[in-house]
This record gives C-alpha cells, structure tokens and sequence, in this order.
C-alpha cells in the first residue's frame, strides 16, 4: 500500500469504504459439522475446505465514526451451492455491536440467492473496536470479523523518491518535510535495504507536526537501483515508499598504471611518484589497498597489515606556483612479515579539480625481484584502479679475486695458505662471512678473518689455509656469504692430498754371497724431499718371526752350545729373524736424509729375496719397498767353518 491509498483509505468512511470493497475472499472456516444429522442434502458440489456461504463483505470495517451515533453496515451471505441450505447468525454479546436478521425466521436460502442481515455499530469511545459474527451452516461454522478503526496518524509521504545521479562509490541525498495530516499522534519506524539509507530511523509526531525525512543512496555498482522504504505505523499499518536511483561512472585514471621502481641498494631508498586527478565536481575518497575486491577490503580494515606494502598519508609540500597543498602517500614495500602498521592510514580524499601527488618509497629489504599490485578503491569507480609496482633490490656487490683455486699436489700435514681479495663494488657496507662445509676435506679450511665488513670501494684480503690429515682427491666448494644477498658465492679449492716424497739413494740392497753365521752389513740412505717433517719405522718382510739368528761369534763363546742353532731348535717350524735394522723407527725433518743400516745374519741355507718396507706415520704401511738380495755360499761356508775350529782350539 502506498502513502497515497493509505490516506485516501482512511480518510473514507464507513460506506465510502464499502462501496470500495470489490473483492470477496472466502471466509475463515472454525469447525466441520457433521451434515448427517442437519440436512438430507449429503453431498455438495462445494469442497470441504471451503464454506457453503460466501459473505460480502468479508470484512466488515467502520471507521471515521462519531461516539455516540448509530452506523450500520449490510451484511448478505450468498448461497454458493445448487440446493437450497440453512444458515444463520450467533451474535458474541456485545454492547457495541448488533444484528438484525431476515423476517423469514425458515433459514432456508435458495441456490444463488442471499439472506441480508443488518450489522448496527453504536461506539461510545473513538477507539478501535474488535468483534466476530460466527455463521453457523449444514457443514460448517465459520467466522466473519467486524473492526472498527478509530483515530489514524497519516504521514504525508511521497509515493516516490527519485534521487539523483549518483557516482559509483559516493552517496546523493534527498529530504522531504513530512506532515502528519492524520487525526492521531503517529509513532513510527522507517526501514530500507542497501544501497539505500534513511534518516531519522523512527520518531514520534503529533497531529499536524513535521520531520524532515532524508533518504541516501549510496551505489557500490553501476546502473539502475530499486528498493522499498517501509514505514511502520505503532497501529500496525505498513506503507511501501518506491525508492529509484541511478548509478554512473566517472573517468578517473591514474597517471601511470605501471611503475617501474630504480633499482635500490637495501638500507637505501628511491622515490617514484604516481598521479591521480579528480576532474569531477564533488570530493572522492580514496583508499589504497592490496585487496581487490570490495569483500576482502572489509577484511582487512578492522586489523593490521602483515604483508610487504603499508601505506602511510603525511602532508608534504610541493614547491611549485600552483598554492594547494598534496598529500603525499609513501608506499613501504618490505620482505618481512612482521611488519605492522594501521590500515586507517591508508585513505584520503581528493578534492575537485585537484591533482594529488602519491610518492612511492621503494626501501628493500633483501636484494631480490618485488612486484606487487596496489588498488586504489575511489569514489566513481566501480572497479579499484589497479597499479604494479615493480623494484629490484639490490645487496652489496662483493667481488672476489678468483673463484677457483688448483692446489694440486699437497702433502699431508703440510700448512698450505692462500690469499683472496673481496673487493665491493657496491654503494653500502658488505657484511661477509666465510663457511666451508662440514666433508672430509672441507673441515681442513681456515680463514682469517673468519668476518668482516668491507666499505664502499674498499678490498678486503682474506687468508684461506688448508691442512690435511687424510689423502686424497678433492673439490671443495668455500661459501662467501654477504649479509643481503640471497645466495652465496662460491668459492673452489681442488687438489690432491698426497704421503710425504722420499727415496733412497740405492735401488736395492745387494749383500751378495753370504756365509753361514758370519753377519753382513748393507748401508743406504733415505732422503726426505718434503716440506713436513716424516715419521717412519723399517721392517723386512719375509724375515723370520722367531729369535735373533746366531752369529759364529756367539757361537765360539758359547761353550754350552754342542751345535749351532738358535734357542728355537726345538720348535723347527719357527725360523729365526736375520735381519737387523738401524735404525728401526726416526723422523727426518724437512728436506733431511738419515742413513739405514741392515745387516743380515745368516742362519738358513737358501737364497734370500725379501724387500725393506717403509711404513710412513699417518700415511700408512709399506709405502715404499726396497729389495733385499742375498746368497748362501757353500764356499764361504768351509772356509768360515775351519776359522771357527782354529779359533777354537788357540782358546783351548
């Protein structure tokens, strides 16, 4: 119902309203009788759920009524089947209400035809009255209600509110002086749904009072908008007021959609500035964000920002001729994610005609690529205008003098130190740290300074020293690692690790033919060709594992021995060790020799060919091997013997 039928409704009276109503709607139904016992008419051509009579009217209404007078409304109840029916009226006691009925007292209506009653209303106060007729039929029991509408508050509203074009984003408003034209005091409530608004919500005015009533509309979307203000009356009456507005957009660009940021050194800053004018009539709002849609935006307000761009508005001055004053919005873009800052920070308003100026402040924090998509959500425009900033940062250039390094041929144990140059090449402080990994040849680098910082232009000498305890191959990858920079340099060292150089100065060791008994003394030197000093010991392999042979010496003043053997006679599988050797175990220092004596002793009849093994400290055994040659003489051995027997007997 719109303001203008309510108030033509209740401005009638109780005929004008009747002669109003040309609609009949079916009556409510209280209870089914049984049709048994009322009538021989069993069956009907009208359905159960609906009451044999139709009344007219429905509802009977009286309103604009004088306390004290008489009024009377004609009620008739049709007959709606095709025989005839009985039907009569049960009047609730009521002092208000009356009825006077048909002087035919049968009951009976004929098909299509209509009993008339008389319903007299004598109302003793101006208020609203409530009263029912039941109608009692062969089938049924149905009800009729009867209402009397006292003093009514009436609201001259408009049926329609037409607002004005409206940019997307921005609000137009419209007020009306409402009047309450009524003849009651009028307590209301006004209600609509978005992209609408009113104001006053609710209120209260007397008869004949004013209010001024302001609807908003304010579009989020481009294009035509309807929705209904209902206003609720305190006597339960609701009026549908049409709402209409139409939403455009404006021609709002920034000045560059894509920013290119200077390549920035972290700890340093560049500035890059966006602009944005309004060219409308009216002020617009703005609000930066890294949300592109409306929804997400909402998200984000209530809390704060914990990603690479916040957005802070200061006011700066720009030194030019034009005399207004422009907000400058500095765009932070960070690595980190702990940064916090208040999202409130990031809205404006721009004025019309006026040019605003936003500084983007590009301070990175890490040397790595950055791009981001910034959205300015403005009034007039549906869609946030969207700007990608781009930036590179940039960490300390730090060069070094060479990335490989051949060691070649180390020898274990020896100290060997190498000198590399960082030079920055940069614009900041290079903060470096040198690492080697944690591998079998990797734990052997050492660097002095392990850290540093070299300044802008300046080098930086770093001492790299390796010394192995293992043999072996290598390639090991250094680390450079420069505080900024994502990844570090490499810097390789290869080689190989190898015993200490030595040799002798004879390739074998030739003690010829040998006598039984009679020790024989072979001399060689060995020379360290090393920058380490070596350790090493002297061993014969395939000599005897038993006692020291038994020279004739021994054997002449012995006089307890009737044979010449040694101690081990007894077990004969035993051989007797012949060779010695002097010394059996030293250490040569750096670029030194020492001289080796081996002397054979001959308890076996058999041609020896056994070798001198050198096993070197923290190398390993038998690193070199030196032939030992011999032969047992016959010869030597006869003559040797009857020496033995003429010594003998001049000790006789």
């Amino acid at each position: 119902m719109t303001p203008t039928m309510y108030s033509k409704e209740m401005l009638q009276s109780t005929e004008e309203r009747l002669a109003n109503t040309m609609k009949m709607y079916p009556p409510r139904i209280l209870e089914q009788l049984d049709m048994t016992y009322t009538s021989f008419h069993k069956f009907s051509l009208i359905e159960v759920d609906q009451a044999l009579f139709q009344p007219y009217p429905t509802k009977l209404v009286f309103q604009n009524f004088t306390q004290g007078e008489m009024y009377k409304l004609p009620l008739q109840l049709f007959n709606r089947d095709k025989v005839s029916r009985y039907v009569k009226l049960e009047l609730q006691e009521s002092e208000y209400f009356h009825v006077v009925g048909p002087e035919d007292t049968s009951g009976k209506v004929a098909p299509g035809l209509s009993a008339s009653y008389t319903v007299l209303f004598t109302p003793k106060d101006n208020k609203d009255y409530q009263h029912c007729l039941v109608c009692v039929t062969e089938r049924e029991r149905f009800e009729i209600p009867i209402v009397a509408i006292g003093p009514r508050a009436i609201l001259d509203f408009r049926d329609e509110f037409l607002l004005p074009v409206c940019p997307v984003k921005a609000t137009t408003e419209k007020t009306q002086l409402v009047c309450n034209t009524g003849n009651s005091k009028a307590n209301f409530k006004l209600h609509t749904k978005e992209p609408f608004s009113v104001m006053p919500s609710s209120g209260s005015l007397d008869v004949g009072e004013s209010v001024q009533v302001t609807v908003m509309f304010s579009p989020m979307t481009v294009g035509d908008h309807r929705q209904d203000l209902l206003l609720y009356y305190h006597t339960g009456e609701v009026v549908y007021i049409s709402l209409c507005g139409a939403c455009e957009e404006l021609d709002i660009q920034l000045g560059s959609d894509l920013v290119l940021l200077d390549k920035t050194y972290i700890s340093l800053s560049s500035v890059h500035t966006v602009t944005l004018t309004n060219t409308s009539d009216i002020p617009l709002q703005y609000f930066w964000t890294t949300q592109p849609s409306h929804s997400e935006q909402e998200k984000e307000k209530p809390r704060c920002v914990h990603n690479f761009i916040y957005i802070h508005t200061g006011k700066c001055l720009i030194l030019n001729t034009r005399p207004n004053i422009k907000t400058c919005v500095s765009i932070y873009i960070y690595i980190s994610k702990y940064l916090k800052t208040l999202l409130s920070s990031q809205a404006g308003e721009i004025w019309p005609n006026v040019t605003e100026e936003f500084s983007i402040i590009f301070k990175p924090a890490a040397a790595t690529i950055y791009q981001q998509t910034l959205y300015c959500d403005i009034t007039g425009c549906e869609s946030p205008l969207c700007l990608t900033v781009k930036g590179e940062g940039l960490g300390p250039k730090l060069e070094l003098s060479y990335n490989v390094m051949d060691m070649k041929n180390i020898c274990i144990g020896d100290k060997d130190w190498y000198e590399v140059t960082l030079t920055n090449k940069g614009l900041i402080d290079a903060p470096f740290k040198m690492s080697s990994p944690n591998t079998a040849f990797g734990q052997f680098f050492s660097f002095s300074p392990v850290e540093d910082v070299v300044p802008p232009g300046a080098c930086q000498t770093v001492k790299v020293t390796f010394s192995s305890s293992v043999l072996g191959t290598f390639s090991e990858d250094l680390l450079l690692i420069v505080k900024g920079q994502p990844r570090p340099q490499t810097l390789s060292f290869r080689g190989c690790v190898n015993g200490p150089i030595f040799d002798f100065d004879v390739t074998e060791l030739n003690f010829g033919d040998v006598a039984f008994g009679f020790p024989q003394t072979a001399i060689c030197t060995l020379f360290n060709r090393s920058f380490v000093p070596m350790t090493f010991s002297l061993r014969v392999l395939g000599d005897g594992l038993g006692p020291p042979s038994v020279s004739c010496v021994q054997q002449v003043n012995d006089k307890s021995r009737s044979q010449w053997q040694s101690c081990t006679a007894k077990d004969s599988q035993v051989r007797p060790k012949e060779f010695t050797v002097s010394p059996e175990a030293d250490c040569v220092p750096v670029m030194s020799e020492v001289t080796i004596k081996v002397t054979l002793c001959s308890n076996t009849i058999k041609r020896y060919k056994l070798a001198l093994a050198v096993d070197v400290e923290g190398v390993g055994n038998e690193i070199r091997m030196l032939p030992l040659n011999a032969r047992f003489s016959p010869s030597l051995q006869t003559e040797s013997s009857n020496k033995i027997k003429r010594h003998k007997t001049k000790l006789n």
